[in-house]
């Protein structure tokens, strides 16, 4: 059996090096430019490159939680920061590779080997990496809360 699903977005220009990200299926709207390292880029407007990155982390975020949920891991937080690479590749610019840096916290010292593999297994699972040909540089910590800290 195939599964399939759609996700319809579109863009629409608006004036300069801006356009705005809609789709019906969601609530609100992106403004999305030209990166400000470019010829008449935007400064703190989202561009593709934010969005090519921002897709692999939160696919990581998003397939951690199924995966911890599924391991009934115990944690106390996730975030998860990441870095997009841009450069010149046979003469054509690509998104060489992302750096994630995913950080859990959890209660227990008994927990971490668990948690180091739902993370492993969160990154060999997002689909976003699974898609594209950048490398995925995969940087994950867990933290411990001290006893004053677990609530």
């Amino acid at each position: 059996m195939s599964i399939t699903h759609n996700y319809d977005v579109s863009v629409k220009w608006l004036n300069d090096r801006k356009g705005v990200l809609a789709s019906e299926e969601l609530n609100g709207e992106i403004e999305v430019a030209t990166p400000p390292q470019f010829p008449n880029g935007m400064e703190g407007v989202w561009s593709p490159e934010h969005l090519f990155t921002a897709a692999v982390n939160s696919c990581l975020m998003t397939t951690f939680l199924a995966i911890a949920e599924n391991s009934r891991l115990n944690y106390q937080q996730f975030e998860s920061n990441a870095s997009g690479k841009l450069e010149m590749v046979d003469g054509k610019y690509v998104m060489s590779e992302v750096t994630l840096r995913p950080v859990v916290t959890i209660e227990n010292e008994e927990d971490r080997a668990r948690a180091e593999r739902v993370l492993q297994k969160s990154e060999q699972n997002c689909l976003i990496s699974n898609s594209i040909t950048s490398k995925i540089i995969f940087e994950p910590t867990v933290n411990v809360l001290a006893k004053s800290e677990v609530i």
